[in-house]
């Protein structure tokens, strides 16, 4: 007599009636499709940087193939029905997008411009890739170029390692860091995703005048990024960026989704804790000396 399933079967089990409500969408099944259940992607609150996690990535930002991620933005051949190349960039990162609230609260803000998470825990990744999929095909028109959600997407990486494989020099406008892990011990700070070598990487990667977005229930965490990014514990890193003033921040409606959408915040907001922002402008590069 067998017993009840166990949670690795009910997991399975979901996936596959997931799989065949997605092949509906093409016709083949039919049935409604219905956003992912967290419950059946449970993993560890973290990941280890600094572990080989065998992750795949491109060589260069020329060989990353982004059709896959964008469908709705790839440029058409219409005599031979194939795609060609996509009509947009990726403008907006959001580092350790975890369950992708703030990817979905920013896409209708920027229905234009192509957003995405970037995440190192596997069943995390595979939640919010199936959370897009679903949200497509829950919004999807036939009339409509751009439908809602098009233009966000996800994929498992390593950012400490392999950023600059995904973007070119000054690709980038806005950068999100949301709640990165704090490592608290002493031992364990080169682990976290703010560092003054880390910061010469993200400043490569954005145009000048990008954003990165920082924010954090932990208010020492919060003064390292700040100290990282704008004084003498930044290096020459500290050359490339500016904090901006609080009165901007009021305006800016990125803001106010990152406070309010991501799962941390409104996981703070319910125990009644603080929320420590920062928003770090790029500079121009400076001349080269004569």
């Amino acid at each position: 007599m067998t017993g009840p399933p166990n949670k690795r079967q009910k997991r399975d089990e979901y996936r596959k009636a997931q799989e065949k409500l997605k092949a509906g969408v093409n016709g083949t099944e039919g049935g409604k499709i219905e956003l992912p259940k967290k419950k059946f992607y449970r993993q560890r609150a973290h990941a280890n940087p600094f572990s080989d996690h065998a992750l795949q990535y491109p060589e260069s930002p020329a060989n990353m193939d982004w059709t896959t991620h964008y469908p709705a933005f790839v440029e058409q051949d219409t005599e031979k029905n194939i795609a060609q190349a996509m009509t947009k960039e990726v403008e907006i990162a959001d580092i350790g997008c975890g369950f992708g609230g703030l990817l979905i609260g920013l896409s209708p803000l920027f229905p234009e411009t192509l957003m995405l998470g970037m995440e190192l825990r596997t069943q995390v990744t595979d939640y919010v890739i199936n959370r897009v999929a679903a949200l497509r095909a829950q919004n999807q028109s036939a009339t409509e170029r751009y439908t809602p959600y098009q233009n966000i997407s996800a994929l498992r990486s390593n950012t400490m390692k392999f950023l600059p494989n995904y973007f070119h020099h000054a690709q980038l406008s806005k950068i999100f860091l949301c709640f990165p892990d704090p490592h608290f011990k002493q031992r364990k700070h080169k682990a976290r995703i703010v560092s003054a070598q880390l910061n010469a990487e993200y400043a490569f990667v954005t145009k000048p005048g990008g954003l990165v977005y920082t924010i954090t229930d932990v208010e020492e965490l919060h003064q390292w990024m700040v100290k990282h990014f704008v004084s003498e514990e930044a290096g020459d890193a500290r050359e490339l960026w500016e904090r901006v003033p609080a009165e901007e921040l009021e305006s800016d409606p990125c803001v106010k989704v990152m406070s309010e959408e991501t799962e941390e915040s409104k996981k703070v907001t319910r125990n009644g804790g603080k929320k420590f922002i920062a928003v770090l402008r790029r500079k121009q590069d400076p001349e080269w000396p004569n």
